[in-house]
């Protein structure tokens, strides 16, 4: 079963592991997006994405780094 948008922590432990230089403070919402879209186990529908759920993984990202 693949990663989806309501995965905040998950998909940020992804990212973390994918991204380890970058300063997530930083992440444009756009490059988020795309970087999630790009996880090799995340499988959910790119329109279900929004700014609550970006917000809600930098989030998750900026306290786990």
């Amino acid at each position: 079963m693949g990663l989806k948008w309501i995965d905040s922590l998950d998909v940020a432990l992804e990212l973390l592991e994918k991204h380890p230089e970058v300063d997530p403070q930083k992440v444009l919402f756009v490059d988020l997006r795309d970087w999630v879209l790009e996880l090799e186990d995340f499988d959910d529908d790119p329109a279900h994405c929004g700014e609550r759920v970006l917000e809600a993984i930098q989030q998750c990202w900026i306290a786990e780094k």
